[in-house]
Formats: structure tokens, sequence, C-alpha cells
């Protein structure tokens, strides 16, 4: 075999056959060769093998059978919703007298504490698309509806969930009622789910109201403005300084007290 005089000066690994089964393996498929027409064309064959212990994926699974002859295609089941294995799988090789030998030799050979189950399987029973997509890697699905239900929400988004099922709970409750079904249950209610606050719209007369009462001791409000007795209270409320800044055509009330006015125009 190809494989076993590639790896003759390599150290055996847990993936090779016992020295002796191997022989016996190595002889049978040298016979088989022989009895085989040289022009004539090979015929594929595949082999259900079952019961595989965990952890052998496809890299190991096409190392280990390739001691015995060429893997052409190898398909290993998988759970679509995890991408886990199944625990059997489809290998099919170059020539289908290398699978018998292999369905014979391996059946029932204990590996990694399992037995495992070879089968030949028939041209008739190989369906069509039985390897189709096997040469691509897997890819754990994506599940965006999951992640659509996990995602982090705002409080808007949460009270419209929570409107939702209280929505849902008040019409389920009412269908029991009509039925005649007399079933009290505490529901979302009772558990106290955010509900979404209406904006309460306040007056200019109300807002200018609460500016009032947060003006600080000692401003006073003269033509639209705010003007304070100290320069800590300017700087603190955010008034323009007496003493620096000046607007035009305003009275400004400075740190002496006295009152001034001031040109209608910048000079």
């Amino acid at each position: 075999m190809a494989a076993a005089a590639a790896g003759a000066g390599v150290p055996a690994s847990f993936l090779s056959l016992e020295p002796q089964l191997q022989s016996t393996v190595q002889k049978k498929v040298r016979r088989a060769r022989k009895n085989r027409v040289a022009e004539e064309e090979l015929t594929p064959g595949v082999v259900y093998v079952g019961h595989l212990p965990r952890g052998l994926c496809e890299p190991q699974l096409r190392q280990y059978f390739e001691q015995f002859g060429t893997v052409r295609r190898l398909r290993l089941s998988r759970s679509k919703k995890t991408g886990g294995s199944k625990g059997y799988a489809f290998i099919e090789f170059e020539s289908d007298d290398v699978a018998k030998i292999v369905a014979d030799t391996m059946n029932n050979y204990l590996f990694s504490e399992r037995l495992l189950k070879c089968q030949f399987m028939p041209p008739e029973r190989v369906h069509a698309n039985l390897f189709k997509n096997s040469e691509r890697m897997f890819q754990k699905p994506s599940q965006p509806a999951v992640k659509r239900y996990n995602k982090v929400r705002s409080l808007v988004e949460k009270a419209k969930m929570a409107k939702r099922l209280l929505r849902k709970e008040n019409c389920l409750r009412k269908r029991l009622a009509e039925k005649g079904i007399k079933y009290s249950f505490p529901g979302f209610a009772a558990q106290g789910l955010p509900v979404k606050r209406k904006k309460v719209k306040r007056s200019k007369a109300k807002q200018n109201v609460s500016l009032t009462s947060q003006r600080p001791e000692g401003c006073q409000e003269e033509h639209g403005h705010v003007h304070c007795n100290t320069t800590m209270r300017h700087i603190a409320y955010g008034c323009p300084r007496p003493d620096t800044i000046r607007l035009p055509g305003c009275c400004i009330q400075s740190i002496s007290g006295q009152k001034e006015l001031e040109a209608p125009a910048f000079q």
C-alpha cells in the first residue's frame, strides 16, 4: 500500500492497525490487485462505518482508513443543529475489492472501547447525493432567530414587549371567560413588567417658574437677562461678568451694585 510504504519510517500512531492485522490486510489487498486486469477500470466501493467513538472527525477517519487503500470521498454524518458527530460515516474507496476487505476486516473491531460496525454497500444502495458537499468543512449554524431573541434590548423595546405580552394575556383571559372556564393565574401583570412612560408636555410658563426657582440668591432678571451681584455666582450660574462683558443696550449691575447703561453698539 502507498500509505503504508510512505509511513514506513514514521513511528506508529494510535490510529494505526495492529501489526499482525495490518500484514494480513496488505496481503489481501495485493492478492485483489493481482486478480484485476491491468486495463480494467476500477469500480469504487462504499463502506458504512458505525459506532464511531467521539472525537473521531474527518481528518482522523481519512488517516485511519487510508492504511487500506486510496480513499476517494468521505462523509461523516453531523447534526445540522449542533454540528456534533452522529457516530457513523460513509467512506468511498477507489476499488470495491478494497472496500469489501475493509468491511470484512474492520467489522466488530474494538476501537477506543467501541465495536466498529462496518458494512459494504452495493452500488444500487448508494444514493446519488450521498457525498454531496462532502468536501466542504462544517460551519456551525448562525441561528439568527436565537440571536434576535437574546439580544440586548433598550427600555423602549422592553416596554413594547411588555405591552404585547399583557395584550396577549388579556385576550387569553377573555377567551377563557367566554368558554365559561374559571381559572385565575397571576400572569405577567403580577411580575411588574416595564411599561413605557408617557412624555408630559410642560408649558413655557411652568418652565419659567422652575428656572426662577433655581436662580441663585443675589441674581435678578432685567431686559430678559439674568445678572448676579458677585463674581462667583456669575461663574456658577453662567451669567456674564459685569467687569469683563458688557451687552449693548442692556442694564448691567456691576459688583459695586451701581447700574450702568451700555452704548448701543460695540466700540
